[in-house]
Protein backbone atom coordinates (compact mmCIF):
# COMPACT_ATOMS: atom_id res chain seq x y z
CA UNK A 1 0.00 0.00 0.00
CA UNK A 2 1.41 2.90 -1.20
CA UNK A 3 1.48 6.18 1.85
CA UNK A 4 2.42 9.64 2.65
CA UNK A 5 1.42 11.59 4.93
CA UNK A 6 -1.44 13.79 3.92
CA UNK A 7 -3.97 14.80 7.23
CA UNK A 8 -3.60 15.40 10.51
CA UNK A 9 -1.05 13.32 12.54
CA UNK A 10 -2.00 13.10 15.97
CA UNK A 11 0.80 11.44 18.71
CA UNK A 12 0.55 10.18 21.78
CA UNK A 13 2.75 10.46 24.16
CA UNK A 14 3.47 8.69 27.65
CA UNK A 15 1.44 5.59 26.17
CA UNK A 16 4.22 3.46 27.41
CA UNK A 17 2.53 1.77 31.03
CA UNK A 18 6.09 1.50 32.32
CA UNK A 19 7.65 4.60 31.84
CA UNK A 20 3.93 6.07 33.05
CA UNK A 21 4.04 4.40 36.07
CA UNK A 22 8.06 5.55 36.34
CA UNK A 23 7.36 9.14 36.35
CA UNK A 24 4.41 8.77 39.12
CA UNK A 25 6.43 10.45 41.66
CA UNK A 26 6.96 13.09 39.29
CA UNK A 27 3.46 13.49 38.45
CA UNK A 28 2.51 13.71 41.83
CA UNK A 29 4.27 16.72 42.36
CA UNK A 30 3.82 20.64 40.93
CA UNK A 31 2.42 21.70 38.28
CA UNK A 32 0.84 18.29 37.30
CA UNK A 33 -0.56 16.55 40.73
CA UNK A 34 -1.36 13.95 39.71
CA UNK A 35 -1.08 11.06 36.61
CA UNK A 36 -2.73 11.63 33.20
CA UNK A 37 -6.62 10.82 33.13
CA UNK A 38 -6.57 11.10 29.32
CA UNK A 39 -4.23 10.34 26.71
CA UNK A 40 -1.35 12.96 26.52
CA UNK A 41 -1.31 14.34 22.76
CA UNK A 42 0.77 16.16 19.92
CA UNK A 43 0.88 16.99 16.78
CA UNK A 44 2.97 16.90 13.48
CA UNK A 45 2.04 19.60 11.71
CA UNK A 46 2.80 19.82 7.61
CA UNK A 47 6.47 21.22 8.12
CA UNK A 48 7.52 18.16 10.15
CA UNK A 49 6.37 15.66 7.03
CA UNK A 50 9.08 13.28 5.30
CA UNK A 51 9.39 10.09 3.87
CA UNK A 52 11.08 6.26 4.26
CA UNK A 53 14.66 6.30 3.59
CA UNK A 54 14.71 10.00 3.03
CA UNK A 55 17.40 12.27 5.32
CA UNK A 56 16.23 14.47 8.51
CA UNK A 57 18.02 17.54 8.85
CA UNK A 58 19.70 19.37 11.83
CA UNK A 59 20.81 22.50 10.37
CA UNK A 60 21.80 23.67 13.61
CA UNK A 61 23.41 20.61 14.75
CA UNK A 62 21.09 20.23 18.00
CA UNK A 63 20.68 17.25 20.23
CA UNK A 64 18.10 15.30 18.56
CA UNK A 65 16.06 11.58 19.76
CA UNK A 66 13.58 9.80 18.01
CA UNK A 67 10.65 7.37 19.15
CA UNK A 68 9.28 4.86 16.98
CA UNK A 69 5.40 4.16 16.74
CA UNK A 70 3.00 1.81 15.43
CA UNK A 71 0.54 4.32 12.94
CA UNK A 72 -2.91 3.89 12.31
CA UNK A 73 -4.08 5.14 9.09
CA UNK A 74 -7.85 6.27 9.25
CA UNK A 75 -9.36 4.74 5.93
CA UNK A 76 -12.84 6.56 7.09
CA UNK A 77 -13.77 9.66 8.27
CA UNK A 78 -14.30 8.56 12.07
CA UNK A 79 -16.38 10.61 14.77
CA UNK A 80 -17.19 9.64 18.66
CA UNK A 81 -16.91 5.63 17.68
CA UNK A 82 -16.84 2.99 20.00
CA UNK A 83 -13.52 0.93 20.97
CA UNK A 84 -15.71 -2.20 20.28
CA UNK A 85 -16.07 -0.89 16.24
CA UNK A 86 -12.79 1.15 16.44
CA UNK A 87 -10.48 -0.77 13.96
CA UNK A 88 -12.88 -0.64 11.34
CA UNK A 89 -12.20 3.03 10.69
CA UNK A 90 -8.40 1.99 10.09
CA UNK A 91 -7.42 1.67 6.60
CA UNK A 92 -3.62 0.47 7.20
CA UNK A 93 -0.71 0.47 9.88
CA UNK A 94 2.51 1.63 9.21
CA UNK A 95 5.56 2.68 11.34
CA UNK A 96 6.21 6.30 12.14
CA UNK A 97 9.22 7.95 13.13
CA UNK A 98 9.24 10.70 15.16
CA UNK A 99 12.46 12.77 15.63
CA UNK A 100 12.72 15.53 18.53
CA UNK A 101 14.92 17.74 20.57
CA UNK A 102 15.06 15.85 24.38
CA UNK A 103 11.53 16.75 26.70
CA UNK A 104 11.96 17.69 30.01
CA UNK A 105 8.26 18.46 30.70
CA UNK A 106 4.53 17.16 29.95
CA UNK A 107 3.44 20.46 31.61
CA UNK A 108 2.88 22.02 28.04
CA UNK A 109 3.39 20.91 24.66
CA UNK A 110 6.72 21.78 23.58
CA UNK A 111 6.14 23.30 20.03
CA UNK A 112 10.24 23.81 19.26
CA UNK A 113 11.34 20.70 20.35
CA UNK A 114 8.02 18.37 18.45
CA UNK A 115 7.81 20.76 15.13
CA UNK A 116 11.15 20.82 13.19
CA UNK A 117 11.02 20.66 9.79
CA UNK A 118 10.84 16.81 7.64
CA UNK A 119 10.93 15.51 11.78
CA UNK A 120 8.01 13.10 10.96
CA UNK A 121 8.43 10.02 8.90
CA UNK A 122 5.85 7.18 7.50
CA UNK A 123 6.61 3.69 6.33
CA UNK A 124 4.89 2.31 3.17
CA UNK A 125 1.31 0.58 5.30
CA UNK A 126 -0.17 -3.15 4.99
CA UNK A 127 -3.93 -4.04 6.01
CA UNK A 128 -4.58 -4.79 9.27
CA UNK A 129 -5.50 -7.88 8.40
CA UNK A 130 -2.16 -8.75 7.04
CA UNK A 131 -0.61 -7.98 10.42
CA UNK A 132 -2.89 -10.07 12.60
CA UNK A 133 -3.46 -9.61 15.90
CA UNK A 134 -1.88 -6.18 16.37
CA UNK A 135 -2.07 -6.11 20.42
CA UNK A 136 0.52 -8.65 20.22
CA UNK A 137 3.03 -7.45 18.00
CA UNK A 138 6.06 -5.23 19.00
CA UNK A 139 8.08 -1.99 17.52
CA UNK A 140 11.80 -2.58 18.02
CA UNK A 141 14.54 0.12 16.77
CA UNK A 142 17.66 -0.02 16.17
CA UNK A 143 20.40 2.75 15.59
CA UNK A 144 23.10 2.07 13.38
CA UNK A 145 22.45 -2.10 13.73
CA UNK A 146 22.58 -1.81 17.62
CA UNK A 147 18.83 -2.54 18.93
CA UNK A 148 18.01 0.72 21.21
CA UNK A 149 14.08 0.33 22.17
CA UNK A 150 11.68 -2.63 21.82
CA UNK A 151 7.81 -1.74 23.12
CA UNK A 152 5.47 -5.10 22.75
CA UNK A 153 2.17 -3.09 22.00
CA UNK A 154 0.76 -5.40 25.02
CA UNK A 155 2.53 -2.91 26.73
CA UNK A 156 0.79 0.30 26.06
CA UNK A 157 -1.25 1.63 28.77
CA UNK A 158 -4.70 2.62 26.32
CA UNK A 159 -4.80 0.16 23.69
CA UNK A 160 -5.24 1.32 19.78
CA UNK A 161 -9.08 0.61 20.32
CA UNK A 162 -9.14 2.64 23.12
CA UNK A 163 -7.07 5.51 21.45
CA UNK A 164 -9.51 6.11 18.62
CA UNK A 165 -12.36 5.68 20.85
CA UNK A 166 -10.96 8.68 23.23
CA UNK A 167 -9.28 10.66 20.23
CA UNK A 168 -12.43 10.19 18.08
CA UNK A 169 -14.49 11.99 21.11
CA UNK A 170 -12.51 14.93 20.78
CA UNK A 171 -12.14 15.67 17.48
CA UNK A 172 -13.36 14.09 13.99
CA UNK A 173 -10.92 11.91 12.01
CA UNK A 174 -10.62 12.07 8.22
CA UNK A 175 -9.45 9.63 5.88
CA UNK A 176 -5.61 9.72 5.71
CA UNK A 177 -4.89 11.11 9.11
CA UNK A 178 -2.82 9.28 11.24
CA UNK A 179 -2.41 8.26 14.86
CA UNK A 180 1.16 7.07 16.32
CA UNK A 181 0.20 5.12 19.44
CA UNK A 182 2.52 5.23 21.32
CA UNK A 183 6.46 5.47 21.77
CA UNK A 184 8.77 3.32 23.99
CA UNK A 185 9.64 5.27 27.45
CA UNK A 186 13.30 5.75 26.59
CA UNK A 187 13.65 7.76 23.50
CA UNK A 188 17.40 7.51 21.58
CA UNK A 189 19.76 10.13 21.57
CA UNK A 190 21.45 10.53 17.70
CA UNK A 191 24.22 12.57 16.11
CA UNK A 192 25.04 12.83 12.75
CA UNK A 193 25.12 10.05 10.82
CA UNK A 194 23.09 8.24 12.70
CA UNK A 195 20.72 5.55 10.69
CA UNK A 196 17.71 4.30 12.64
CA UNK A 197 15.72 1.54 11.18
CA UNK A 198 12.15 -0.08 12.74
CA UNK A 199 10.54 -2.66 12.31
CA UNK A 200 7.39 -3.91 13.19
CA UNK A 201 7.11 -7.98 13.79
CA UNK A 202 8.19 -8.45 10.32
CA UNK A 203 5.61 -6.74 7.96
CA UNK A 204 6.88 -3.08 8.11
CA UNK A 205 9.98 -1.41 8.44
CA UNK A 206 11.02 2.06 8.62
CA UNK A 207 14.90 3.77 7.82
CA UNK A 208 16.19 6.90 7.83
CA UNK A 209 19.50 8.76 8.72
CA UNK A 210 20.43 11.81 10.41
CA UNK A 211 22.01 14.48 7.78
CA UNK A 212 26.12 14.98 7.98
CA UNK A 213 28.76 13.05 8.56
CA UNK A 214 29.12 10.56 11.23
CA UNK A 215 32.27 11.56 13.74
Amino acid sequence: MNTQLQGKVVCVALNDAEQLQSMRVTFEQAPYKELPTQPVLYFKPHNTWNHDHLPIDNPNNEQLVVGASVALIIGAPCCRVKADSALDYVGGVALFHDFSLPETSYYRPDIKGKCLDNSATLSQAVMLSDIGDLSQKAVTTYVNGEQVQHLPLTRLERSAEQLIELISHIMTLDKGDVIAIGFAGERSHLVAGDVVHSKLGEAVELENQVKGEAV
